[in-house]
């Protein structure tokens, strides 16, 4: 089993730093080369560059909730969910469809229904 995950591309774990402008500031972002993939391709389908797209989630973020503790803990965990919401079919495969494009409020509540379902299975 754990093979699979052992014998992959070593680059993939590999951390590379990134330094940007975050409201005005600059700064600068350390995550995993599987980390950066994820977030080019993020950012590609919506028609921005890397660090747009940093700015933009880091200045919602920010909007949201008053502050961001860990951003890259934030930006790790996008990555999970761009990647799980693409299995269960919310997000597109096609990279051509911008994720600004969906239905986020719908999505969400649909989340929400399966993770209660997933609690309570006999409900």
């Amino acid at each position: 089993m754990c093979k699979l995950f052992i014998e992959a591309d070593a680059r993939l774990w590999q951390t590379r730093l990134k330094s940007l402008r975050l409201n005005g500031f600059s700064t600068s972002v350390r995550l995993e080369n599987f980390y950066w993939r994820v977030l080019d391709e993020i950012a590609r389908r919506d028609g921005m560059s890397l660090a747009q797209l940093l700015a933009k989630l880091h200045e919602e973020l920010t909007f949201a909730h008053g502050g961001v503790e860990n951003f890259s803990s934030f930006l790790r965990v996008c990555c999970g969910r761009y990647l799980v919401l693409q299995l269960e079919g919310e997000v597109p495969r096609d990279l051509s469809k911008p994720i600004a494009g969906l239905d986020a409020d719908a999505i969400l509540a649909r989340e929400a229904r399966r993770a209660r379902r997933s609690l309570h299975p006999m409900v």
